[in-house]
């Protein structure tokens, strides 16, 4: 008498679990917040700017205003970990305006925001593009006195963006770009036009440049 074979169910398959989220940190090198951690999540496109490079800039800055933080209104239209935005409310920016498309990017924003009681900064979740055209049809010209630009690479962010910042920014003031190329070489892109390198140099594969509306004669 043959017996029955009963098939066996199968087992389930193992349940995966949800990949976690890996984060790192930079730190505020100057200012009231100087040595202050900020999480970096680990994000497609979050490219924090290194230390080595901030520290420059703002000594670039730091000159070119006379030290003269506590006026200063800022645009961060790529805030990202919003490193450069808190470094100038770190050193005394009067307001730091942040947007960021990124929702987990947002979140960490504003958790940095409450942490640090950064009550100078303000943070918008939404496009660059959409929000620099949104401040400027609100009546913002002339608004902010320093501008970021860290837009993802390889996008032609720069070419499009700055000519909506550029009526955003108040007479004689500062626009930090950074990019994947030299912007100060022979042959400038055509969207540099109107526009003075101020100050430029590079780390590695990063590029970053202070640029400045040239004078009308």
């Amino acid at each position: 008498m043959s017996k029955k074979i009963r098939n066996k169910p199968p087992k389930p398959a193992p349940k995966r679990l949800p990949r976690p989220v890996m984060t790192h940190q930079v730190r505020i090198i100057g200012g009231q917040w100087k040595r202050t951690p900020l999480v970096v999540l680990d994000a497609e496109g979050l490219r924090p700017t290194p230390d080595r490079v901030r520290e420059t800039v703002f000594n670039w800055i730091n000159h070119l205003i006379d030290g003269n933080w506590s006026k200063l209104k800022c645009l961060d239209l790529f805030a990202g970990t919003g490193v450069l935005g808190f470094e100038a409310a770190s050193r005394g920016a009067e307001q730091v305006v942040m947007v960021e498309m990124h929702t987990p990017a947002v979140r960490q924003l504003e958790a940095t925001k409450e942490k640090l009681r950064a009550d100078q900064v303000s943070i918008v979740r939404g496009d660059a593009f959409a929000a620099a055209q949104g401040m400027q049809a609100r009546g913002g010209n002339g608004q902010f006195n320093l501008i970021f630009l860290d837009p993802p690479y390889l996008q032609n962010w720069l070419a499009k963006i700055l000519p909506v910042c550029a009526p955003l920014l108040a007479d004689g003031g500062l626009i930090y770009v950074e990019s994947e190329v030299a912007l100060d070489g022979e042959t400038p892109p055509d969207w540099l036009q109107g526009w003075e390198v101020v100050r430029a140099d590079n780390a590695g594969l990063v590029f970053y440049h202070l640029l400045q509306a040239k004078k009308l004669a």
